[in-house]
């Protein structure tokens, strides 16, 4: 038995330096595919779930579109607009939401056609109100997760989910966002 310990400790002490300079080779950042950067367009449309601290909470669509940039494997940014409502807040009262987001996402880059992804953004909002509803404007932020799955080697389909929120002054208006969209890239 102890002959055994003694070979494995010594088979392990010899593989240290192999299994150190693999490590090292690990760290070493891949080179961006080229043909993976570029230029893209995506349109995506939802249901947003609104969650209004100034009155009733409600449903409805979200559509929106951007452009955008995929600097490597694994990061892009993009510049969003979108747009839901009208939300019914109050009897007889209804807001909308638009917001134009400047957005960072990371990309968990593997073989297959499935690539997960995280973001956050931050921009400007607008809350138009009808019958009575607050109207103002004012910083927006935002959060994404979902995954994309390649079509082809220029479009990808996108399915994920969104929180927005535009700080105005009075009423907090928080979205979750769920949406499917197409991504087309040059």
């Amino acid at each position: 038995m102890n002959k055994i310990i003694k070979t494995m400790l010594l088979a392990g002490v010899m593989l240290a330096p192999v299994a150190m300079s693999a490590k090292a080779a690990d760290l070493s950042v891949p080179a961006a595919d080229p043909a993976m950067m570029g230029l893209y367009l995506r349109a995506d449309a939802g249901w947003s779930f609104l969650n209004w601290s100034g009155g009733d909470d409600d449903s409805n669509f979200v559509a929106g579109g951007g452009i955008g940039y995929r600097f490597s494997d694994n990061v892009r940014a993009d510049v969003t607009a979108d747009w839901s409502g009208d939300y019914k807040v109050a009897p007889g009262a209804e807001i909308s939401t638009t917001a134009v987001l400047g957005n960072l996402y990371f990309d968990w880059a593997n073989s297959s056609m499935f690539t997960p992804y995280v973001g956050v953004g931050a921009g400007y909002g607008w809350v138009d109100g009808s019958g009575g509803a607050v109207d103002d404007s004012g910083l927006a932020v935002g959060a994404a997760a979902g995954v994309s799955v390649s079509l082809t080697n220029n479009l990808a389909l996108d399915a994920g989910y969104r929180f927005r929120d535009i700080m105005i002054s009075g009423p907090d208006s928080k979205e979750h966002q769920v949406t499917m969209g197409l991504r087309f890239s040059f």
